[in-house]
């Protein structure tokens, strides 16, 4: 297996690309190959090539967090973020990931690898796991800020494959997140969007509210994009606010650390930290296209490669392609 990962992107790359990289050809049985500069790449990396599944690809250009995404992978082909994409279009390496720019990785992925057949807008599946036995997926977590209830039904039919194949649920149940668990709450997209996802043959649990999003009643939690965003950064910042060192009094901070521990909440701290998961795949696109973090180290870059490995081992792409999408 073979899993390419732009070396360029993110705010602390390329060392903690790479370090991510090492410690993830050490852990699984995959080919890393890392595209940035070849010349820093070789400078970082080189003593682990020949012990270890790494190469090197090179790639002169790269996309800044402030470039307008379409005019950046217009304008820079040699970019890290166009070049892994395109490698994963001429399938020399099945899965790509990126911690740049996540409009140009969108927008490079949907016109270097097109859509599947019927699908109308990919979207961005982040695993949320704020209830320690029932980890939840998602979607859509900031592709589409403006929706239709025919996409929001769709991000439902591609976060049941996503979870059944992933998660090994059978029958994941489907949750629509709303201001109110009755049938007539929410603002019209959400009531257009409950009743087509209830006539539906998925299993539709209704709506949920923001409360349910800790009690583990969905396996599939659908939103549009830009109400996913906000979850999704809400459950960062939470997670921020534990981990980080916001103290020039270390021994207090450990001290905090060990009274969450105590008091039970050190499932809650590990759960909201973004790194843990990796990243957030890019479903409905021809390829498996994993996101991460802006602000990934080398945990959540490992991890991003470990959730690579999983959708390439369950061949997610080509179950996605299979499905008959109702708009």
């Amino acid at each position: 297996m073979r899993i390419a990962v732009d070396a360029s992107g993110g705010e602390y790359a390329p060392n903690e690309i790479v370090k991510g990289a090492i410690k993830a050809a050490h852990e699984y049985d995959v080919e890393v190959a890392l595209v940035g500069k070849k010349s820093l790449l070789h400078l970082i990396a080189g003593k682990h090539i020949k012990n270890l599944n790494l190469r090197i690809i090179g790639a002169s250009q790269n996309i800044d967090f402030n470039e307008h995404p379409m005019e950046a992978i217009r304008k820079k082909p040699r970019s890290s973020i166009v070049i892994g994409i395109n490698l994963l279009k001429e399938k020399k390496v099945d899965a790509f990931i990126s911690a740049g720019n996540t409009g140009a990785v969108l927008c490079a992925a949907l016109f270097g690898l097109g859509k599947f057949q019927g699908v109308e807008r990919p979207a961005l599946a982040s695993i949320i796991s704020l209830n320690r036995y029932s980890p939840a997926l998602l979607l859509d977590a900031g592709a589409n800020a403006d929706c239709r209830p025919s996409h929001l039904f769709q991000f439902a039919q591609l976060g049941e494959i996503y979870v059944r194949n992933i998660f090994g649920i059978k029958s994941p149940r489907i949750g629509l997140l709303s201001n109110g668990t009755e049938e007539t709450k929410g603002n019209r997209l959400i009531q257009e969007s409950h009743q087509l996802i209830k006539k539906s043959s998925l299993n539709f649990i209704g709506n949920i509210e923001g409360t349910d999003l800790t009690q583990g009643k969905a396996d599939v939690i659908i939103t549009d994009g830009f109400t996913g965003n906000i979850v999704i950064k809400t459950v960062e910042g939470l997670g921020d606010s534990f981990i980080k060192v916001r103290s020039p009094d270390h021994s207090r901070h450990l001290r905090g650390r060990a009274l969450l521990a105590d008091v039970g909440l050190g499932f809650l701290v590990k759960s909201m930290d973004y790194s843990e998961y990796g990243g957030a795949c890019l479903l409905g696109v021809k390829g498996n296209v994993i996101v991460s973090h802006g602000r990934s180290r080398a945990k959540a870059i490992k991890n991003a490669i470990g959730l690579a490995h999983r959708t390439a081992e369950v061949n997610l792409s080509q179950l996605i392609s299979e499905v008959k999408y109702e708009q």
